[in-house]
């Protein structure tokens, strides 16, 4: 669609909004160290106005000790806890008042089973999981997220691990926390994670027979005609382009 816009004469004409886009369907984003718009996507008539976001990736670096807080206490216990913590702890990093550590994916139930039962622990509860997709930033792109609460100590922590989109396998940990089913269920749905071991592990927001992993970011923006009380409402690829 276009805008009027009035000329020297002061007679309306017609003209096409700046960025605006046609030709859908929409483009596939390009891997670059920078991501630009929301998702990196350009010149797909994305309508969500985070269009001119700009934000550059950063390495994963550990941050020097001592961290603060509760933080060495955590990182201390897991230690002394857990004999293989040099091999399956990639790495620690503290970052806006937040403990994350990043482990090998295939220790994640491992670490997972120490950090509920040791004493100095008792991380009894997992809050969340989640997927990232890292798109261009890492080469094992796709990130899953345990948010872990302990309830003894009040005390938070967050556990991530990465995989590739060749490779995108992760063992389960719904036999450490059962509060992780429907959760990985939807991290596989979304992003393609494999989580092996898991009593189900089937899609729970797309159909069965979907095609591909909506939330990766290689995922082309558009969509299906959505039927609401007799009025269709088209994809997004087929709406007007705003500003």
């Amino acid at each position: 669609m276009t805008d009027e816009k009035p000329t020297a004469g002061g007679v309306p004409v017609p003209v096409t909004p700046a960025g605006a886009t046609s030709g859908a369907p929409a483009e596939f984003p390009p891997a670059s160290p920078a991501g630009r718009g929301m998702f990196g996507n350009q010149g797909t008539g994305d309508v969500s106005g985070f269009g001119g976001l700009v934000r550059q990736h950063r390495t994963i670096e550990d941050s020097p000790r001592p961290y603060g807080g509760y933080f060495d206490e955590v990182r201390d216990a897991l230690e002394e806890a857990y004999p293989a913590f040099g091999e399956a702890i990639e790495h620690v990093v503290v970052d806006r008042g937040e403990l994350t550590l990043h482990i090998r994916p295939e220790r994640i139930a491992e670490v997972c089973q120490v950090m509920r039962d040791d004493p100095a622990l008792r991380f009894e509860l997992c809050s969340s999981v989640s997927g990232v997709d890292y798109l261009g930033a890492d080469e094992r792109r796709l990130h899953v997220v345990y948010q872990l609460t302990s309830m003894t100590y009040r005390r938070r922590v967050r556990l991530e691990a990465a995989v590739s989109v060749e490779q995108p396998h992760l063992p389960s940990v719904t036999s450490v926390y059962p509060t992780a089913d429907w959760q990985e269920r939807e991290a596989y749905d979304m992003f393609g994670v494999v989580f092996d071991g898991h009593p189900a592990l089937t899609r729970i927001l797309m159909p069965d027979d979907w095609e591909g992993h909506p939330q990766r970011k290689d995922y082309p923006l558009g969509g299906v005609p959505v039927e609401y009380k007799g009025a269709e409402i088209p994809p997004p690829d087929k709406r007007r382009s705003y500003q």
